[in-house]
């Protein structure tokens, strides 16, 4: 079977990165595949990403994490998307690191995850100054996603 066969069309693709704060846990789940920082091994592992502002994000609750140290030693990963598409894109992580910005995209993510109907099933309230004191913040940039086609309008 050629890539093509098993890549769905860039169209689908962008749809199912397209969440937002109605998004459910299961669209906003995905796999990535990081290489360890000290292994040199690939490691897969389940996680919640996040659109804001036409970009794409990776964070979690407030703790250290192995995938975020991967990622800072290697920032070369695979995104996997596996709900309703199923596609593997190649993907770079970009460290936040501005405090003005890690403070606009913690409120965006903390007000999404403190929403009555909590779409991430995380323990609420989450406090923003917690993610921003304890969590990674990395922007996705695909390396492989064309730009949106251009429709004209």
């Amino acid at each position: 079977m050629t890539d093509s066969a098993r890549t769905p069309p860039w169209n689908a693709i962008r749809q199912a990165l397209a969440i937002d704060t109605s998004s459910t846990a299961w669209e906003r789940t995905v796999d990535i595949t990081t290489i360890g920082a000290k292994t040199g091994k690939a490691r897969r592992i389940e996680i919640w990403f996040h659109h804001i502002d036409d970009r794409w994000y990776l964070s979690s609750t407030p703790a250290r994490r192995d995938w975020y140290r991967n990622l800072q030693v290697n920032p070369q990963f695979t995104f996997h998307l596996k709900h309703g598409v199923h596609a593997d894109l190649r993907a770079t992580a970009l460290p936040v690191t501005d405090p003005e910005r890690r403070r606009r995209f913690f409120q965006y993510i903390v007000d999404d995850v403190n929403q009555p109907h909590n779409p991430a099933l995380v323990h609420q309230p989450q406090r923003v100054q917690d993610w921003i004191d304890g969590s990674p913040l990395l922007e996705i940039v695909f390396n492989d996603l064309p730009e949106p086609e251009n429709t004209g309008k």
